[in-house]
Order: structure tokens, then C-alpha cells, then sequence
């Protein structure tokens, strides 16, 4: 799952950054809304964390601009404003959870986590098909009940076909899911990755189906 930070505090923003990449989210990180506003028209993020005290236009009017545009993206607003009524106008702006700094890491990736979920209308951490189940939570996959060995990237490639199934997701969208800016990774490298889920999850009747000119589907029995 891809996150962008829109924190202008470098230091705070790197804190983020490191933090939710230890829990294998893939994380960018802008200074201002108006960086935030031209990475969004080109590219996919399944999370936004936004601060309230950008430079020029602010937090508030950073989420008021994507509701008013459509960007569906689920926000989380991330500030030291404690007060009820900027918490209040950050909801009604069209953020979806607002959190106040000092925060505890681990309550910030529950919160992101259970976002990204209703999201996509799922209600649980446990992501099922057929005989193969991941735990998002902790981070935990199973195959027929028995551990299932997997890299970092099979993860989040194997994490975003459940999701979105029974929709086709895109050999594009893998890539941005997989890598931020900092890393080069190119659509060859997520049919290696694709080839090694198939090997794992082989005689398993989950099956990873290529939908030509559209990209992958998570296939088999439910």
C-alpha cells in the first residue's frame, strides 16, 4: 500500500516515512499542498496523511480541494491542533480520521490500516481466498494452514489483488503500490515477482490470471 505524506516539517515527515516503511507500507513525501495536488493527478496512493500547517494553501484547503474534485483517497489528517474545532472542520472538509501530534506509531498503522479497509469494503484485517489467507495486521500469510514464505513485494502484490479482487489491477498500479520515487522499478520486474506467487501458490487452486492488456486478477476458488 502506497502512502503520501504532506508534511512540510522535514525531520517530522522523515519520522513518518521511516516508521510506517518498517510496517512495509511504500511512503512518498511532499512540503506543500500544491506538490501534493500535481502528484495526485498522475499518480495512485491507497492513503494520504496530511498536516494542517502547510505553507501557502493549508491542510484544510488541500482536502477541500481533492473532495471537490472527486479524489476519493482517503485522508488522515496529522497536526498538532488539538482543539475540537479544527478537529470538527477537518472532518467536514472531507478528511476521514484526524489525529493529534505527539502520536504513537503503532495506533497511527492501525488507523491507516483500518482506512485503506473500508476503503475497499472490507471489514476485516484477514484477507481470504480459497485456502490462502494474509493477516494485514500482523503481517502473516497461510497457505492450506500452513505458513506461507513470502518477500516483502510478493506481499504487497499478493495484498493488492485481494483487495481489489475480482477487479484487474494494473501492471502500472503494481509498480507505484511497490516502489515510491526513491526506488526504480520497472513493469519486467512485477512478472518475475508474478511468476514466484504462481510457484508458491501452485496446486493451491488460487490462481493469478493475466488479463492481457489490462494486468493481473486474483482467480480460483473462494
Amino acid at each position: 500500500m502506497r502512502i503520501l505524506v504532506v508534511e512540510d516539517d522535514t525531520l517530522v515527515a522523515e519520522g513518518i516515512k521511516q516508521g510506517l516503511e518498517r510496517e512495509h507500507f511504500t511512503v512518498d513525501v511532499v512540503g506543500s499542498a500544491e506538490q501534493a495536488e500535481t502528484y495526485l493527478h498522475g499518480e495512485h496512493f491507497d492513503l494520504l496523511i496530511v498536516d494542517l500547517g502547510l505553507p501557502k494553501a493549508d491542510g484544510f484547503s488541500l482536502v477541500r480541494q481533492l473532495r471537490q474534485t472527486g479524489q476519493k483517497t482517503p485522508v488522515l489528517i496529522l497536526t498538532a491542533r488539538d482543539t475540537l474545532e479544527d478537529c470538527v472542520k477537518g472532518l467536514e472538509v472531507g478528511a476521514d480520521d484526524y489525529m493529534v501530534k505527539p502520536f504513537r506509531l503503532p495506533e497511527l498503522v492501525a488507523r491507516i490500516r483500518a482506512l485503506i479497509r473500508r476503503a475497499h469494503s472490507i471489514t476485516d484485517s484477514k484477507l481470504s481466498h480459497g485456502e490462502l489467507e494474509l493477516d494485514t495486521a500482523r503481517h502473516t500469510a497461510t497457505l492450506k494452514g500452513q505458513a506461507l514464505e513470502l518477500t516483502n513485494r510478493e506481499w504487497a502484490i499478493l495484498e493488492l489483488l485481494l483487495m481489489q479482487s475480482p477487479k484487474v489491477v494494473s501492471k502500472d498500479k503494481i509498480v507505484q503500490a511497490l516502489a515510491g520515487w526513491d526506488v526504480d522499478l520497472s513493469p519486467n520486474a512485477i512478472e518475475v515477482y508474478i511468476s514466484r506467487l504462481r510457484s508458491k501458490l501452485a496446486a493451491s487452486g488460487v490462481l493469478i490470471r493475466t488479463i492481457r492488456g489490462m494486468g493481473y486478477r486474483i482467480d480460483g476458488d473462494h
